[in-house]
């Protein structure tokens, strides 16, 4: 794995959020409750993006498609596929549950870097 440095720490806001490619990857970039998170922009279900998901207060953010919800932490998910009524878990069924790739982060010399 290798650390690399991907923008500046004030190009990052409070509450803020950037996608950046690295090494092939889209990977999202949010700064949560003064901590910076780096997640897979895609969700595991059916790869659909993450970038306009909500952020939760107990720190996961959810699929704006099915509400699917991973901690941005560890990438576990806390929820599987609920929507829409009904038809949610039937989807959930044609993919089987997964955690969310997360990056570690680091700020060094002002700028943000992500380990892949």
């Amino acid at each position: 794995m290798n650390w690399i440095k991907v923008i500046a720490q004030d190009e990052l806001p409070e509450n803020g959020r950037k996608v950046v490619k690295v090494e092939q990857r889209n990977i999202l970039l949010l700064k949560h409750n003064n901590k910076v998170f780096a997640i897979e922009n895609s969700c595991p279900h059916l790869k659909l993006p993450l970038q306009k998901g909500k952020i939760t207060n107990d720190g996961a953010i959810v699929c704006p498609f099915h509400r699917s919800a991973f901690d941005l932490a560890t990438g576990n998910p806390t929820t599987w596929t609920p929507f829409p009524p009904g038809i949610g878990k039937v989807m959930g069924m044609i993919s089987k549950e997964k955690g969310l790739s997360v990056f570690p982060t680091r700020i060094e010399e002002g700028s943000i870097w992500v380990e892949v």
